[in-house]
C-alpha cells in the first residue's frame, strides 16, 4: 500500500473508479499533467494522469475512446476525468514507447499517421468543447495583445517587451492576420501536439499516440501546419527544419489522398509559423533562441506573408 496523503488519495480513487487498490507506483513523469504508473493489487497496470480541471478534458477522452474503438494506436481510456482532490484524474492502459522512425523516413511516418487520425475522426461527432485550442495553437485568442496566456507558466507574454523580441511580436501579429482567413472555417478533429514525445513507432510501424489532452477541433490546415512545423520538435520548441516541414506537407497530401491548393499550403505554413513564433517568444524567457530570423523569413514567404 502507498503511505503518504497524496498516495492515499490516489489509492482511494483507484478503489472507487477501478475497483482495486494500488500495490505500487512504478514511475512518475509528466509536464502539464502528472502521470503515475501504477500496479494494482490484482496485477493490472494503469497510467493515471492528474491535472487541472478543464472543460476540454471530457471531449478529449470521448475522442480518445472512439479512436481506440476504431483501432487507432492509442491507450484505452479506463476511467475519468473524475475529481481527485482539487484536480481531476483519468486512468488508461499503459502502452510502451520506443524510438522514432529513422530520420530520413520521419516526415512520411508522422504525416501518414496524422492523416490517418484526421480521416478516421471524420466519422465522429463535432466537438466544439475542444475550442479554444491549447495556447500554442490558440492564435485566435481574445487577449489584449498578440499572445495568449501560456499553458505552462504564469507570465504575460504581451508585457514582456524588449528589443530582442520586438520582431517576434511583429511576426506574431502578421501571422494572426494571415490566419484570419480560417477563423470561421470548418473544423476537423486532430492532434495539436504532434511530435516525437507523443507519437511513437516501432520497426517503422505506428506504436502509440499519447497526450490525448492535446486533441483539437480546428481547421485542417491548422492541424497540418502545426504538426509539419513541430513533428521533430521536442521540449526545446525549435521544431522541424524548413526542408522537413515541406516534406511533411507533401507526405500528408499523399497519405490523405488530397491535394492542397496553393492558398491552403500557405495557410499550413502560417499555422506552423504561429507555433514556432509563440515558442520563440516564450522560450526567450529561458534565454533560448527557438527561431532564427532567416528561418522565420523563409517560413513567411511560404506562408504568403510579406
Amino acid at each position: 500500500m502507498l503511505e503518504h496523503s497524496d498516495d492515499r488519495a490516489v489509492n482511494d480513487w483507484c478503489i472507487e473508479h477501478l475497483g482495486c487498490p494500488v500495490a505500487e507506483r512504478t514511475f512518475t513523469a509528466g509536464n502539464l499533467s502528472v502521470v503515475h504508473g501504477l500496479r494494482l493489487t490484482n496485477g493490472r497496470e494503469v497510467a493515471l494522469m492528474i491535472r487541472d480541471e478543464d472543460p476540454r478534458l471530457g471531449a478529449c477522452t470521448w475522442v480518445q475512446h472512439r479512436m481506440w474503438q476504431a483501432g487507432y494506436p492509442c491507450p484505452e481510456p479506463l476511467a475519468g476525468p473524475l475529481p481527485l482532490g482539487t484536480k481531476v484524474a483519468s486512468a488508461e492502459t499503459p502502452l510502451p514507447g520506443d524510438e522514432g522512425p529513422a530520420p530520413a523516413d520521419a516526415p512520411r511516418q508522422f504525416a501518414g499517421l496524422l492523416a490517418d487520425f484526421v480521416t478516421r475522426a471524420e466519422d465522429l461527432d463535432p466537438q466544439p468543447l475542444l475550442r479554444p485550442a491549447p495556447a500554442w495553437v490558440h492564435w485566435y485568442h481574445k487577449e489584449g495583445g498578440v499572445w495568449p496566456v501560456p499553458d505552462d507558466r504564469d507570465v504575460d507574454l504581451n508585457a514582456e517587451r524588449c528589443s530582442a523580441t520586438a520582431w517576434l511580436d511583429e511576426l506574431g501579429a502578421a501571422v494572426r492576420e494571415r490566419l484570419e482567413e480560417v477563423r470561421d472555417a470548418a473544423c476537423v478533429l486532430g492532434h495539436g501536439d504532434w511530435d516525437s514525445r507523443n507519437v511513437k513507432f516501432r520497426d517503422g510501424r505506428p506504436l502509440v499516440v499519447h497526450d490525448w489532452d492535446s486533441v483539437v477541433y480546428e481547421p485542417e490546415v491548422v492541424i497540418i501546419g502545426q504538426a509539419a512545423a513541430m513533428f521533430e520538435g521536442g521540449p526545446t520548441g525549435a521544431g522541424a527544419s524548413v526542408e522537413r516541414t515541406a516534406a511533411f506537407l507533401e507526405e500528408y497530401q499523399i497519405a490523405r489522398r488530397r491535394v492542397l491548393t496553393s492558398n491552403e499550403r500557405q495557410l499550413c505554413w502560417a499555422a506552423g509559423l504561429w507555433v514556432r513564433t509563440f515558442n520563440a517568444k516564450k522560450f526567450h524567457l529561458d534565454n533560448f533562441d527557438a527561431l532564427g530570423r532567416d528561418e522565420a523569413e523563409t517560413r513567411m514567404r511560404h506562408a504568403g506573408i510579406r
